[in-house]
């Protein structure tokens, strides 16, 4: 089983997005059997954190990258050992979330490409650059609104469906349903990238504008001469935080929408959704 490091940008804050707030997360892949190893982000003199910066020369396989900084979460030392780490064929998933959240991500190259910012490299339809979710002032576009925590989004899986979206589980054959969030972030594929696509997509609550929930990348030519490891990138790091998988749990102090209660009220629909965690898991090392 792959050996995988669940990893967040930013040092341990309490009252922050650390990575004991993706404890269920962590759960689940050990629970599948795989060996998960999970820590915040450590800052030497240089900037660097030592995990990331030599991560092509470790046992990991995967990288899943929670980016819940505004910009300055990955030094160029964690930079160059991620892309190396793809180069050897290493799997990365990372999630960010709304406006500038996750925004170091812009240097992973094509991951980098795939996520749009508010400061920096925007979604191309001007029309998107606007207040989606208008009920927290506090946070700009993008912010597309899903639901409220707690509850859940109806996903829209694109033909053909991807591998990642199929469950025994689901009546369908597919999973058809995600945690929601207020707030969520903005991908999108440039047209020279035909190695990635947009998998699934959502619908806002508040303006009913459809928006990208994930982006998988496969097939990137490497530098070596052979192709990079796998990628996805998720519109929103809460698709996998504790607290959109369990209602009594509460993030941090600055989470303070309104809380739903689908979640607690139809918990199939969660169990379904996890088939798309450990998807995930054996697609990034096929």
């Amino acid at each position: 089983m792959p050996k995988i490091l669940l990893q967040t940008t930013t040092a341990y804050n309490d009252a922050d997005w650390h990575i004991g707030r993706f404890s269920l997360l962590a759960q689940l892949l050990r629970d599948d059997g795989h060996e998960v190893v999970t820590r915040n982000r450590e800052q030497r003199e240089d900037g660097s954190d030592p995990v990331l910066s030599s991560l092509a020369k470790s046992d990991f396989n995967q990288l899943w990258l929670i980016a819940v900084d505004t910009g300055n979460g990955l030094a160029p030392a964690d930079v160059r050992g991620i892309l190396h780490f793809r180069d050897r064929g290493g799997g990365v998933l990372t999630a960010r979330d709304a406006q500038n959240f996750g925004a170091s991500l812009l240097n992973l190259g094509a991951i980098g490409s795939v996520n749009n910012f508010y400061k920096y490299n925007r979604e191309r339809d001007r029309r998107r650059l606007s207040r989606d979710d208008r009920d927290n002032p506090n946070i700009t576009f993008p912010n597309y609104h899903s639901g409220n925590n707690g509850d859940f989004q109806r996903i829209i899986p694109l033909e053909p469906v991807h591998d990642l979206l199929r469950s025994a589980k689901s009546p369908s054959g597919v999973i058809e349903y995600f945690p929601a969030h207020p707030h969520e972030g903005a991908l999108s594929v440039p047209d020279n990238m035909n190695y990635a696509r947009v998998i699934a997509t959502s619908m806002s609550r508040v303006s009913g504008r459809t928006f990208n929930l994930a982006v998988a990348i496969e097939n990137e030519p490497a530098h070596n001469g052979h192709r990079n490891g796998r990628a996805i990138a998720l519109s929103t790091f809460h698709h996998l935080a504790d607290m959109n998988w369990d209602t009594n749990i509460e993030g941090p102090p600055f989470v303070n929408e309104p809380r739903g209660s689908e979640l607690r009220e139809d918990p199939v629909k969660l169990e379904i959704y996890k088939d798309y965690i450990r998807n995930i898991a054996r697609w990034l090392s096929p």
